[in-house]
C-alpha cells in the first residue's frame, strides 16, 4: 500500500524512478545492495503483475515482499513479524483433479523460501517468527473465515492477500522469494478493529528494521 511505500523509500540512498507497465519502480541502494522498490497494490492479480514487471525490469537475485498480514492466533501476536518459511494459497480449489485445496494444479502446495536466507540470524530475535503465510483475495476479519483457512492449514501463522501470488510468479521465473509480514490484527480479538487502525505508528520499527538488517547480512 502507499503508506508502506512512503515508509520504505526514505531508507534508500539517492533513488531514481522509472515507470514500466504503468508501475513506478524506484531504483537505489539500501546498505550494500542495489535495490528496486515497487508498490504492487492489493490482491493477487496486482501482486502477480507487479512481481513479473519487477523481475523483467530489474532481474533481481532475490525478491522480498514486505507488508502486513492478519494473525491467526498461532505462534504470532500483534506487531510480531512473520517470515514466511513457506507461503501457500488458501482460496484455491481446482476441483476433483487430484490437487489438494490451496494448490494450483501442476504447482507445489507450498512455495518455500530460500534456505540460506531463511537461516539468517537476523530472524533469531524477539518478535520475529518463521512460519506459514497463506494468501487469498479476501480480508479475513471473522473467526469463521479464519477457521476455514485453518482447516486447510492448521499451522498457518499469518494470512494476507499477495504473498502466494508473488511467490508463484517468482517460482515460475526461477527467482528466490521471501515474504516478511507484520501482524496487524487477529480476527476474534476484542479490539481487533482498533488494532488495525492504530498499529501503523509502530509497524515500521518491526518490519523495516528486520528488512534492513537482513540486507546488511546478505
Amino acid at each position: 500500500m502507499q503508506k508502506e511505500l512512503d515508509l520504505l523509500l526514505p531508507l534508500l540512498n539517492e533513488y531514481n524512478d522509472n515507470t514500466v507497465n504503468d508501475i513506478a519502480l524506484y531504483e537505489g541502494r539500501l546498505g550494500n545492495h542495489e535495490v528496486t522498490v515497487m508498490q504492487c497494490g492489493i490482491g493477487k492479480v496486482n501482486a502477480a503483475i507487479g512481481a513479473l514487471t519487477l523481475i523483467g525490469a530489474a532481474a533481481p537475485g532475490l525478491v522480498i515482499n514486505s507488508g502486513v498480514a492478519g494473525g491467526t492466533g498461532y505462534g504470532a501476536k500483534i506487531l510480531d513479524v512473520v517470515v514466511g518459511d513457506r507461503v501457500a494459497y488458501h482460496d484455491v480449489w481446482c476441483g476433483p483433479c487430484g490437487a489438494p485445496r490451496g494448490c494450483v494444479q501442476g504447482l507445489p502446495q507450498y512455495f518455500e523460501a530460500p534456505a540460506g536466507v531463511l537461516a539468517s540470524p537476523v530472524f533469531d530475535r524477539d518478535g520475529v517468527k518463521r512460519g506459514l503465510i497463506a494468501s487469498g483475495d479476501q480480508f479475513v476479519d471473522s473467526v469463521e473465515g479464519l477457521a476455514a483457512i485453518k482447516e486447510i492449514y492448521p499451522d498457518v501463522m499469518a494470512v494476507d492477500m499477495e504473498s502466494a501470488a508473488i511467490a508463484q510468479a517468482c517460482y515460475l521465473k526461477k527467482v528466490p522469494f521471501l515474504s516478511i509480514r507484520v501482524i496487524s490484527d487477529t480476527p476474534g480479538a476484542a479490539d481487533n478493529a482498533a488494532q488495525y487502525a492504530t498499529f501503523w505508528d509502530d509497524a515500521p520499527r518491526h518490519t523495516f528494521d528486520v528488512l534492513v538488517s537482513l540486507l546488511e547480512t546478505l
